[in-house]
This record gives C-alpha cells, sequence and structure tokens, in this order.
C-alpha cells in the first residue's frame, strides 16, 4: 500500500490526507469549543476521530472496497488515554451516539463497552501508521467526570463541536471552497436594525400602545441591566410581546456578548407570522426558519443557499425554530441532528408560549433549558400570557432563579382586559350555532375535531369556516388569511376552530365562545376577542360553556382545575388564578407524569444511554399516519413522487398537503380502499378525493363497499 493515507478523494480526483483532515477538523473544533472552554478534550476528539483510516482497508474502500469500521479505533485510543467523553463522540461520530452497555458486553454488541471489547481483541486492522503522522494534545488531562446528568450533556455538546467540524471540513476539501456565512449582520447591527423599527412607535397614540411601548421600555432596559440568567416575560395577550421579546434578546446579547438569538415556538403552525415579523424588522438574510415543513426557494438566490446550509448547523444570527426541533436535537443522538447544539452556546433563546411545554416531557425540557443556562452560557426567556409555575422543577437542575422581566406594576394590566369572560354553564350544539348565527362575526373553539364539524354543519350562510388538523396546512394557511381579511373588512365571518387557532393566530373578533378546558386554552381564546381594543369591553364577550360530549379523557384534568379556579376567582385572568392553576395541575399530575418515560431516572443510573434515550424523547405522538392529498400543487407533487423523485425538498413540499391521523382512522380508511400506501406503512395517497371537502377537510366516512364492488 502507498505511504500516503488518504481520507477523502474528490470528484475532480483531488486528495486529501488523512492528517490534512484530522488538523483541519481540530482547527474548527477547537473554536467552536471554547464557548464552554472544552479545547482540550476538543482537539483529542478531532485528532482521533479519524485514526482508522490509517488501515489498508479503509485505504481499498476508498477505491471501491467493502466498508470498513473506522471509527471504533479512535474511540480506543480516546479511552487508553482516559479521555472518555472524547471516546464517546470518536465512537459515534458517523453512526450516531451509542449506549454505554457495560463491561460484560461482547463485542458483537454494539454499544460502546462492546466495540472498545473489539478494539481489545485487535480486530480493526492495524492503524499504527497514525504516530508518524499526528501529535496528540499535550497538557493536564482533565479531571474525572462529574454528574451523570451533566456529563451526559456535556459529551453531547463535545459530539456537536466534532461532527460539525468534520461535516465543514470535509465539505470545504469536496467543493474546493469554503461556505459563506449565514447573514453578515452582528449582533449590534440587528440591534440598530431593531431600534430604527420600534421608532416608529413613538409618541405612542391611544392608551393600549401606550402600555405596549412601558412594556417595551423595560425589556431593553432589563436587556442590558440583567445578568445572564433564567427569566419569565408575562405579558398580556395583545402586550406586543413579540417584538417586546426580541428587544430583550437583542440588547441583552450586545451587552452580554452573545452570539445570536433563538426563538422556539409551539407550533409550526404558527412560527412562519413570528419569522416574517422577524424577517421584516432584521432583514431576510438575517433569519434562519428551520422546522420540519418550511422549504427553502431554489430560486431565492445565495441568501437562500446560505441559509439552507445554515439550517444544518444553526450558523445565523437569528434562528427561529419549533419546540419540537429544539428539544428532540438536545436529547437525539443522531450526527445530523446533533450539529447545531454547540451554536446553542452562548446565545439568547426565547421559549414563546411557554405554557405549551409538554406535560409528559416537562422534566427533561427543564432540565435541559437548565443545563445550557448554567454551563453553555446561555441566557432563557419563558414567554407567555400564562406564566407556568416551574419554578420548583428548575430547581431541581439549577441554582438560578427565574426572575420576572417586566412586573405588572411598570404598566397597567386592566388596559390589556379587553373583555369579559362569562362562565354560563351547559349548551347544546344548536344553541351555540344560533348565538353564531346571529352575529356577523364569531368564533367558538371546542375541544376536538368531531365537535367542530357537527357545530359547523349547524351554522347558516356562506362565509363560515371550519378550522381543525384534518384541512392539509396550506389549504388552513389560505382558509386563515380568507378570515383575516373578511375581519378587516367588516364582513361576515362565523369560525369554529379546535384549539390550533389559540397560539399566535392574531385575529380580532367581537365575539368568542370556548368549549370548557383548561384555564390558560380559555385565556388564550379570550385573546382572540377584541384583540386590537377598539371595542368596549362590556361588549366583547368571551363566553365559556360546557358542551353536549362527555369530558375527553385527554383535557380531564386541566378541565376539571380550569372549573375549580373559574369558579374561585371573579377575574380568570388573574395572575394569581393563573397561579394557582398551574400550581394544581402539576400537583395533580404528579412528578411521574412529567417526565413519563423516565428519562431523568434512565440517565443517572445507566451508563451514558445516547441511543435509548433518543428513543424515549419523542414530542410528536407517534401514534399516527400521514394522508396526502392530491389537490393543487399537492397533486404535482405526488407525481413527481410516482415518477421515481424523493429528494428532501420533495418530501418537505408534500408536507403541506398531509393530513396525519391516527392508526384507527388510517386503517379504516385503507380498508375501505380510499388511499394507497406510499413507500412504507406510514403514509399513503388520498384516492377516493371526494372524502377531502373543500369546507372540512379529510373525512372519516369512507364507505368500505366501494372497495368491495366499486
Amino acid at each position: 500500500m502507498s505511504e500516503r493515507y488518504l481520507a477523502h478523494i474528490a470528484e475532480d480526483g483531488r486528495e486529501q490526507t488523512v492528517r490534512e483532515h484530522l488538523e483541519g477538523t481540530a482547527r474548527r473544533c477547537i473554536e467552536f469549543s471554547k464557548p464552554f472552554h472544552a479545547e482540550f478534550e476538543s482537539e483529542f476528539s478531532a485528532k482521533t476521530h479519524d485514526v482508522g483510516k490509517y488501515t489498508d482497508g479503509f485505504q481499498r474502500r476508498l477505491h471501491g472496497g467493502p466498508k470498513v469500521d473506522h471509527s471504533t479505533a479512535g474511540a480506543y485510543l480516546c479511552f487508553q488515554h482516559k479521555q472518555l467523553a472524547a471516546a464517546f463522540c470518536v465512537a459515534g461520530h458517523h453512526s450516531g451516539l451509542p449506549d454505554g452497555g457495560s463491561r460484560g458486553d461482547s463485542l458483537e454488541q454494539s454499544t460502546f463497552m462492546g466495540r472498545m471489547q473489539r478494539a481489545r481483541e485487535g480486530l480493526l486492522g492495524d492503524y499504527s501508521r497514525w504516530k508518524d503522522e499526528i501529535e496528540l494534545p499535550k497538557g493536564d488531562i482533565p479531571g474525572g467526570m462529574s454528574s451523570p446528568l451533566d456529563d451526559f450533556f456535556h459529551i453531547r455538546m463535545l459530539y456537536s463541536c466534532l461532527v460539525d467540524a468534520d461535516f465543514l471540513d470535509t465539505e470545504e476539501f469536496m467543493r474546493g471552497t469554503p461556505r459563506q456565512n449565514c447573514g453578515n449582520a452582528g449582533i449590534d447591527d440587528l440591534l440598530a436594525r431593531l431600534n430604527s423599527h420600534i421608532s416608529k412607535w413613538f409618541p405612542p397614540k391611544g392608551e393600549l400602545n401606550q402600555q405596549r411601548c412601558r412594556i417595551l421600555n423595560k425589556c431593553i432596559e432589563q436587556g442590558k441591566a440583567q445578568a445572564p440568567g433564567i427569566f419569565k416575560l408575562t405579558v398580556p395577550t395583545g402586550g406586543g410581546k413579540t417584538v417586546a421579546s426580541l428587544a430583550f434578546a437583542l440588547n441583552h446579547a450586545a451587552e452580554k456578548e452573545k452570539r445570536r438569538v433563538i426563538y422556539v415556538i409551539p407550533y409550526t403552525s404558527i412560527i412562519e407570522q413570528t419569522a416574517q415579523v422577524f424577517r421584516d424588522i432584521l432583514g431576510e438574510e438575517n433569519v434562519l426558519e428551520h422546522h420540519s415543513n418550511f422549504i427553502f426557494s431554489e430560486d431565492d438566490g445565495v441568501s437562500a443557499q446560505h441559509l439552507r446550509q445554515a439550517s444544518e448547523n444553526w450558523d445565523a444570527p437569528v434562528v427561529v425554530t419549533t419546540a419540537v426541533q429544539f428539544f428532540e436535537s438536545l436529547y437525539s443522538n443522531r450526527s445530523s441532528q446533533c450539529r447545531k447544539l454547540h451554536n446553542i452556546a452562548e446565545s439568547v433563546i426565547i421559549f414563546d408560549e411557554a405554557q405549551m411545554l409538554p406535560l409528559p416531557y416537562l422534566r427533561p425540557c427543564v432540565h435541559a433549558i437548565a443545563q445550557l443556562v448554567e454551563n453553555y452560557g446561555v441566557s432563557a426567556v419563558l414567554c407567555t400570557a400564562t406564566q407556568p409555575v416551574l419554578d420548583h422543577i428548575f430547581a431541581e437542575f439549577t441554582s438560578a432563579k427565574a426572575i420576572e422581566i417586566c412586573p405588572n406594576e411598570f404598566y397597567d394590566p386592566s388596559i390589556f382586559r379587553r373583555t369579559i369572560i362569562k362562565k354560563e354553564g351547559k349548551f347544546s350544539w344548536q344553541k351555540i350555532a344560533d348565538r353564531m348565527n346571529d352575529t356577523a362575526q364569531s368564533l367558538c373553539i371546542v375541544n376536538s375535531r368531531r365537535s367542530a364539524e357537527m357545530l359547523y354543519n349547524l351554522l347558516n350562510g356562506d362565509s363560515c369556516y371550519c378550522l381543525t388538523t384534518f384541512l392539509y396546512p396550506a389549504h388552513r394557511r389560505r382558509l386563515i388569511e380568507e378570515i383575516k381579511c373578511r375581519l378587516a373588512d367588516g364582513l361576515e365571518c362565523r369560525v369554529v376552530a379546535t384549539s390550533l387557532i389559540e397560539a399566535g393566530v392574531d385575529v380580532d373578533f367581537p365575539m368568542v365562545l370556548r368549549e370548557e378546558n383548561g384555564l390558560d386554552s380559555v385565556l388564550q381564546a379570550a385573546g382572540r376577542c377584541n384583540r386590537e381594543g377598539k371595542r368596549p369591553r362590556e361588549e366583547s364577550i368571551v363566553t365559556v360553556f360546557r358542551s353536549e360530549e362527555s369530558d375527553p379523557p385527554l383535557f380531564a384534568a386541566r378541565m376539571g382545575i380550569g372549573r375549580m379556579v373559574m369558579n374561585a376567582f371573579d377575574d380568570p385572568s388573574d395572575p394569581k388564578a393563573i397561579e394557582r392553576y398551574f400550581n394544581q395541575l402539576l400537583i395533580i399530575s404528579g412528578k411521574e407524569a412529567q417526565d413519563k418515560n423516565r428519562i431523568i431516572d434512565t440517565i443517572k443510573k445507566r451508563l451514558f444511554p445516547f441511543q435509548t434515550v433518543a428513543g424515549l424523547f419523542k414530542l410528536i405522538d407517534t401514534d399516527t399516519r400521514t394522508i396526502y392529498v392530491p389537490i393543487g400543487e399537492g397533486k404535482e407533487l405526488l407525481d413527481r413522487y410516482a415518477n421515481g423523485e424523493r429528494t428532501r425538498r420533495l418530501f418537505r413540499s408534500l408536507g403541506q398537503y398531509g393530513v396525519n391521523v391516527y392508526i384507527n382512522h388510517f386503517d379504516k380508511l385503507m380498508y375501505a380502499g380510499a388511499i394507497q400506501l406510499m413507500g412504507d406503512n406510514d403514509s399513503a395517497v388520498l384516492t377516493d378525493i371526494e372524502l377531502y371537502d373543500e369546507n372540512t377537510g379529510l373525512s372519516m366516512n369512507a364507505d368500505p363497499g366501494r372497495a368491495l364492488w366499486g
């Protein structure tokens, strides 16, 4: 074999040696790890991660030979030097962080300890020539590991540095040029753009705008004054919290030398609105919108290409993402999801609608936030109109105390009370429909898609809408825009919706009805009534009612506690009422329900269970299947799929025409012959197009007889 050991060969024949690749990766890795002071370990992992390429087997692989394991060699080298964190990172830099396993694991097992056993048995080939070319970092070896929870996150952040540096060095060699940064604006430039935007708000006109500006000024002041830590921003609906929270974040980042702002939103259905607000203020080239449904246009020029690249590792000044993308990345073991983690360090993170943190994963989510604040230079802001009571959970993981950015003594909360909430007992669907039919513009929010369709069918006129998740996203978005236009023009508009309209969808109705649910849902619904304060409060009624349906088990606890609190307080929006509601909810749910898969205990009791935890932490219910609807662009996209296209871009585009249904609904449609399976059993195409209604979306009322006799 040649004495020249290669790491990569480009399509044009250029060659990169293993030494060149290891040194290039190390330079990047050291820079990436500086925010959390792990330069020694990161350099060690980078300079060892591909020493397995110093084998004859890998050199044959470069010329078409069989695959070889080139990761375990570097992991074993780190292990021998007592660099356990680096060893895990190197072991997983292609296949994902493995479970630690135990000393009794056999060499056939894929655990870390099993792979170390393979190395001990000499099954990796001769890679000793690394010693002639690579100089490992010298100096004091860091001390032993600390707590399991701290170590779990430390290894993952170190892993992020390694895999991102590895990807970038390889990419630069293969392309022949380095990638360009996304957005050239620094934090100071972004702050100047924001200041230019908000300067138009002054002097404020009207009481409501005066209060919004007081909140904004307080956020600016606190952003400059407060040391990094955990914060709350409890602002009433309509208080301008989107821009106010951005003002806090940019002022805090400028004053405390943070690197970027990350905005975490619970739903993809509302993320586009926030991202567009930020693009309008800061420039589209500086705002990365990253979630499963976002599609980067191929026709948007250089800035879109840079944003597309930045979505891989969040190397952008401002990132707007979903809670699913954010938290699942923090618990994933896959390199593609973990690349971004090191760029979360030294950032300001806004958790919008913080009350939506999922109860079954509440403790793991809080633990992740606490880790970022405690060890990675992050300032975290819990932003909402209905602040959850999380102090006692944070206290499990950090000594940091959450500070309220804008206590309500700095503004007049009564100005934001633009509605009167009335609890009116049990109503029939017909009575609800009669009330809505008697009002030109009205909104009713119900607890289920079935109830929404039932009520919608009782409404009169052509200006009625039914918003549920049985509409594919592109259809739902179009209807919401129609609704906004009709409301703005003073035209008739009656809407029935599930809770998807409650968080972040800026609509303004003179009358809102809300089926009983948790107090947070009731208050979010109230935010869709008289939102701009243009009508007298006494004429803006939010009616809370009990329906003909029995309490759904999913909402039973929230409904019961909400009912109790609403009976105890004249004003359900009173901060004391909200505090009691969340306290009672957490007490009744119990500690186990706040970590249903026992993720925290698993991390504490097992040896670095990276793969296991990644499987346990799934915020989205996986017991669903996707049905794609061949209407409009959806048909064109499905035709491309049928013709063999399998690009990531195609699947993201298809997401705008997909409806997620539970397995029993999926099976029912399959039995009726209404859908046709795609490449796997998790998705299908709707073949009976009559089952998709232009008003209510996908119907479950398929006739099995059509499949038998059709």
